[in-house]
Formats: structure tokens, C-alpha cells, sequence
């Protein structure tokens, strides 16, 4: 039995997640159904992270266990063969230690959010970008988002359906700088909760048109309260970008 690293990239458009899910279509369905076909063999995929639907990866981490004898360059060119014309792509296989594990050997997750801010609505990035037309200042948001870095409670800034033990998180950065018509956030920590990234991107936007102030940001996170919560982002401007590993770093 071989563990198999792939790191795929994929369109969240067309899936209710990367996650199983009982009521659609999701990444790691259609990676096992073609891990399947190839192989002939029934396997599981383990990710470093969980998407929501409409969330996209540019280097998501995962792992497989096949028994058949296949390289890793073959099966990632057989798994990319099956997948087409779906909006999944392995980018890179390798094996693995056994006990390498793509969720729990994580030692670090970064996320991009894209916002285009120009008053005509995105074209080639439809789907891929959440579009504001009134100018965000960027600057701004960016100060703001300096009370969230560090470790906190993020009560406010997690979904009611979060099944994560504890709120406590340490937050290592949240950066936001404007590139012409966009206004990019980056964050990165060891993990994240459920809506994390996209309710503090949705809670700094308020602050780019100015309908929130820059302390408002730190108070919204003292409160520990749900309800307190400036606005939560769209799904589709959110990117899983990298996973971390200690023998990668």
C-alpha cells in the first residue's frame, strides 16, 4: 500500500464543497471516483483543508492509499485523464511516508480573497471573485485587520454551524493591499474556522467603504458574539492557496 500526496487544483463552482456531501457533487467524489477507475480500488482522500461550496484551490493537499503497483507521474496523469472535463486537477503526486498525513501533518493554511473593485462587473473572472463596485479603501482595511492577527477568541467571525471544539484561534496574518482593480486579503494560520476567513474579509470591506470605523473591527471581535459580525463575505472570492508541512517548510 502506497500513500499518495496530490495537491489539486479546482473551480469550487460546480461543487457543494470539497467534502462529501449527500446533496451534490463535491471534489473529493469526484478524485475517488476516478482514483477508482484507474486503480480498480475503493480509496479515501484526506485533505488539509474543507471548503465550502463555491470555494476554489490553487495547491490544495491531499493524500490517497493505493495498493496497485503505479508511479506517481502515471497516476497523475491517468487521474487527470479521468477527471476531464470536470473543473479538478492534480498538479503534482509524490509518495509518502505512511505516516505523512495530509489534514494532521499540516502545520500551516493560507487562503487569498479576491475582490474586484472597479464599477464594470468581472467577465473572465465571473465566478471567481467577489465584485464590489464602489472604491474600497484598501489602506484602511489593512490597518483594521491588524486587531484580528494574533490569538483570540474568533466567536464573532465563526459560522453557528462551525463543529470546531474550541474558538480559540492564533491568527499568524491577515494582509490586505490593492493591485489596480483589485483588493486582495491574504491570511495564513495553522487553521482556520468554519467561515473564518470569509466573515473577517466581509467585516473589513464595511470598513473599505467606510460604513464601519477601523476600531470597530477590534470591538466586533471583543464582543465574542455572532451577532456582531459586520457582513460575511461570498464564497467565490475565497481561495484555498497553500498547506504547510515540517519536511516541505
Amino acid at each position: 500500500m502506497t500513500r499518495f500526496a496530490l495537491t489539486l487544483e479546482f473551480d469550487g463552482g460546480p461543487f457543494m464543497g470539497l467534502q462529501r456531501q449527500a446533496h451534490g457533487p463535491s471534489v473529493q467524489q469526484a478524485v475517488e471516483e476516478a482514483v477508482q477507475q484507474v486503480t480498480g480500488e475503493a480509496a479515501v482522500l484526506h485533505s488539509a483543508g474543507r471548503t465550502d461550496s463555491g470555494v476554489h484551490a490553487l495547491a490544495m493537499r491531499s493524500h490517497v492509499e493505493i495498493a496497485k503497483e503505479i508511479a506517481p507521474g502515471r497516476l497523475m496523469e491517468a487521474l487527470n485523464a479521468v477527471l476531464r472535463p470536470q473543473p479538478v486537477a492534480v498538479i503534482a503526486c509524490e509518495a509518502k511516508p505512511d505516516d505523512w498525513h495530509a489534514r494532521f501533518s499540516c502545520i500551516g493554511r493560507s487562503y487569498l480573497y479576491r475582490i474586484s473593485n472597479r464599477r464594470a462587473p468581472p467577465t473572465l473572472d465571473r465566478g471567481r471573485a467577489w465584485h464590489i463596485p464602489r472604491r474600497l479603501d484598501a489602506e484602511a482595511m489593512h490597518r483594521a485587520a491588524q486587531a484580528l492577527v494574533g490569538h483570540h477568541d474568533f466567536t464573532t467571525f465563526r459560522s453557528a454551524h462551525c463543529q470546531a471544539a474550541s474558538p480559540l484561534k492564533s491568527l499568524d496574518r491577515l494582509d490586505v493591499r490593492r493591485e489596480g482593480d483589485w483588493v486582495l486579503v491574504e491570511a495564513a494560520a495553522r487553521s482556520f474556522l468554519h467561515h473564518q476567513v470569509r466573515s473577517m474579509v466581509g467585516t473589513l470591506a464595511l470598513v473599505g467603504w467606510g460604513q464601519w470605523s477601523e476600531s470597530q473591527v477590534a470591538e466586533s471581535l471583543a464582543a465574542r458574539d455572532r451577532t456582531r459580525l459586520g457582513l460575511n463575505a461570498p464564497a467565490q472570492g475565497l481561495f484555498f492557496v497553500a498547506a504547510t508541512y515540517p519536511d516541505e517548510a
